[in-house]
């Protein structure tokens, strides 16, 4: 069955409706951990941008100050309708998870010392670890069969899941390493 909410088809670009009732979806069903979604609507059900379109765009807004998905938005609303579509986006995104927030920390507020609670949250959380692994996945997906970038990942890992090193560090170095290295040995 049809999403109603959709009024473009694949392949036109969304209007701004389109791009504020997208990223509500998002942000209504993205808990846990939003990108999955993100990605999901983006890529697999409203097809605004292709997989590898969606990495390069997440790429780029990595290394933006501010949240991620929250630059991806404005990306995406920017690309498609200016700043009125960036404007929605972004509004789209996070209009219901403020309020829901803003509620479920009121209920938290009163009960977070109850073992049922605090269980509730743990699972919560390993939910979510599926849910940022399952996305990492599909963004890696467009890389298959590339062994160069790759590597690359790899090495990105590496150096900031074992070696620890600081994101703020290791995003620019990694960045202009995997620029040089992919831009000498693919071009």
């Amino acid at each position: 069955m049809a999403d109603p909410t959709v009024t473009a088809t694949p392949g036109t670009p969304p209007g701004v409706v389109d791009l504020f009732t997208g990223f509500f979806m998002v942000g209504v069903r993205g808990f846990g951990g939003v990108l999955p979604w993100a990605r999901r609507t983006i890529v697999e059900e409203r097809k605004w941008l292709t997989a590898t379109e969606f990495g390069e765009v997440l790429g780029l807004c990595q290394f933006l100050p501010g949240g991620n998905i929250m630059n991806v938005a404005i990306a995406v609303g920017a690309r498609f309708r200016g700043v009125a579509g960036a404007v929605a986006a972004i509004l789209g995104l996070m209009v219901a998870p403020v309020a829901i927030v803003i509620a479920l920390g009121a209920v938290y507020d009163q009960y977070a010392d109850h073992p049922v609670v605090r269980r509730a949250f743990a699972a919560l959380a390993a939910a979510a670890s599926a849910f940022v692994l399952t996305a990492s996945l599909k963004i890696a997906a467009p890389l298959r069969g590339r062994w160069l970038p790759i590597g690359l990942t790899c090495v990105t890992f590496v150096a900031t899941a074992v070696f620890r090193v600081p994101l703020p560090v290791a995003m620019p170095l990694l960045a202009v390493l995997s620029i040089l290295v992919l831009w000498r040995f693919e071009a």
